[in-house]
């Protein structure tokens, strides 16, 4: 979403961006982390989420290609023998891209969290 707020010449608002790393921390509280091992995950889940940002779309247009490589840093259990797991997961993503580039972005946020993998229907 952030990169479509991006593409789209637009400000992400900072308090999505502080409700989604709130419930975070919150989730994290609740599986029993303490304030420093919360701190500590905080930090590198900030770090990953912008190393991520700024290589994911390995495209110079305006189209949505996936950082293979970077995916598979950070998420190794898509790494199969085929790939297969990985092809569905990258499916996904170009899925909800389209889906919300489509949106008006004042309605990204809240429609996403009704957006539907075309697996599940």
């Amino acid at each position: 979403m952030m990169m479509i707020f991006k593409k789209k010449g637009k400000k992400f608002d900072q308090k999505a961006y502080d409700d989604l790393f709130f419930n975070i921390e919150n989730n994290l509280r609740e599986l029993g982390f303490g304030d420093v091992s919360v701190n500590k995950k905080m930090k590198d889940l900030n770090k990953i989420l912008y190393d991520i940002l700024l290589k994911i779309n390995n495209s110079e247009n305006d189209s949505f290609n996936i950082n293979k490589n970077l995916i598979l840093k950070y998420f190794n259990q898509l790494n199969d023998d085929e790939f297969q797991k990985y092809v569905v997961f990258e499916r996904y993503l170009n899925d909800f891209y389209k889906f919300c580039f489509e949106l008006p972005l004042e309605n990204m946020i809240r429609e996403a969290i009704n957006f539907k993998d075309y697996g599940s229907t």
